[in-house]
């Protein structure tokens, strides 16, 4: 009975007591392996695309990256490894062990045990060519693979760093995040793509939803409606304008962000969320992607990293629509568009303003009622009868973002939409003026227009370089 005890405790004990197995590497990104302190000596696996090979007698040298971060690992393998498969644009998976490295360019490298060619890359018909800094014209036609480039990989990760910068400005300023419809607006605007199904598809209705459907060009009139409940919110999302422009500051859809603030009772509470949206977004894109960021204002945009600083450390200037006019008429330069009281500003009398403020951006608030949407409040100013609208113009842009106070009183905004769209088209509106009655408040929107803010702070000509798919006129 003894010795069957015995045995049942022995086997127990043989049972937990696990087998020695060779540990499995870990996965790594590029950027991950290269900040490693306490992963060094351990086994890793690490997935990517390669960008440089060098083979000598005994050594074969490979630059590994993943788009992780603008350096590449450094990988070391025996020259058996070599191999006609290596080559440049080839995608592959290494496992090896990090070790330091002696070189003074890194920290670290990967000493390779297994080297897998996961794609093949035929170098001579692959149009981006290793150590060769390609135009950015060129890289336009080839957008399924510019985004290999340093550039072009570059500004995506300042693009993705933005966008996480703007959500993260909101949510600890609880702000909630809401989604706005994005396929139909009832927006009264001129340049929209109009919803229609498929031909294929039988709809006894003239149109599918009934009535006509838009492809939005804001979720700011949703937003609003939202702000009833919660004091402030926000949405991004894509956007479209069917406006015929081949302009480098115009796009068919792009990417927007949309607050709304109740309780707010003046421009200047909005004018100081715009300018700490402003500072706090870029300085953290600067901190969190610095090699990026120097990399677009070394060979992209010099001198941009100095413009920028200028901004950041100065207080933005506010100045107002009647006050630009008078700058713009006291210009010497000579203007395409004469400007004129009542017209709206163009991208010549935006850029001028701001280089005539020093190259600070400045508010321009308080524009013509007639220019601007019937749900900005009135200003009751007089014969000039002005909005309570502000435009934040930047140095190399223009117009950044925008913003308003919104109309709160039944009766204005019954006048506005009165004056503004025919009886046969009110039905759409008909929640504008019936929430007013649900004590509603004033409240103010902002408007950010994410696509012109990635060129001022990386430095790219056009806002057609910071979008990986452009759509324009042929395709």
């Amino acid at each position: 009975m003894f010795g069957a005890r015995c045995l049942v405790r022995a086997l127990r004990s043989c049972s937990s007591t696990p087998c020695p197995r060779h540990k499995p590497s870990s996965r790594l990104s590029v950027r991950d392996a290269l900040g490693a302190q306490n992963t060094i000596g351990e086994r890793v696996k690490v997935q990517g695309w390669i960008r440089s090979v060098r083979s000598q007698k005994e050594v074969l040298f490979l630059h590994i990256n993943d788009g992780s971060s603008l350096e590449s690992l450094q990988v070391v393998a025996d020259s058996s490894f070599d191999s006609r498969e290596l080559a440049f644009g080839s995608s592959v998976e290494v496992q090896g062990q990090l070790v330091k490295s002696p070189s003074k360019k890194q920290n670290v490298e990967l000493k390779a045990e297994k080297i897998e060619v996961v794609g093949n890359c035929d170098a001579k018909a692959f149009p981006l060519k290793y150590k060769e800094r390609h135009p950015l014209e060129y890289l336009r036609q080839y957008p399924h693979l510019r985004c290999r480039t340093n550039a072009l990989a570059s500004i995506l990760r300042v693009r993705s760093e933005a966008t996480a910068a703007i959500h993260s400005f909101f949510k600890v300023r609880c702000f909630v995040n809401v989604k706005a419809e994005q396929n139909i607006s009832y927006l009264f605007v001129a340049h929209v793509f109009h919803l229609q199904p498929s031909s294929k598809i039988k709809v006894p209705e003239e149109n599918f939803f009934s009535v006509p459907a838009f492809l939005t060009v804001s979720g700011q009139l949703h937003l609003e409606v939202m702000s009833g409940a919660f004091t402030q919110v926000f949405t991004f999302g894509p956007t479209f304008r069917a406006e015929n422009s081949q302009s480098r500051r115009h796009l068919a859809e792009f990417y927007m962000v949309e607050a709304e603030i109740s309780f707010v009772e003046s421009l200047q509470d909005l004018m100081q969320v715009m300018e700490r949206l402003f500072k706090t977004a870029t300085m953290m894109v600067l901190s969190n992607c610095p090699e990026d960021v120097e990399l677009c204002h070394k060979f992209i945009a010099p001198g941009q990293k100095d413009r920028l600083e200028h901004m950041l450390k100065n207080n933005f200037l506010i100045i107002s629509y009647t006050e630009a006019i008078e700058i713009l008429k006291q210009a010497s330069q000579n203007f395409t568009f004469t400007p004129e009281w009542g017209v709206d500003l163009h991208t010549e009398h935006e850029k001028y303003l701001v280089k005539h403020c020093g190259n600070i951006p400045v508010f321009v608030i308080n524009y013509p009622l007639a220019l601007k949407p019937f749900y900005m409040r009135d200003n009751e100013d007089g014969p000039q009868h002005t909005v309570a609208a502000v435009d934040l113009l930047v140095p190399g842009v223009g117009e950044l973002f925008g913003g308003s106070l919104r109309e709160e009183r039944y009766h204005f905004l019954e006048q506005r939409l009165a004056r503004t769209i025919s009886s046969s088209e009110m039905n759409p509106f008909f929640w504008a003026l019936d929430y007013l009655a649900m004590a509603f408040i004033i409240c103010t929107t902002c408007l950010i227009r994410i696509n012109r803010s990635l060129p001022m702070v990386s430095g790219p000509p056009s806002i057609w370089i910071c979008s990986p798919w452009r759509f324009w006129d042929g395709i």
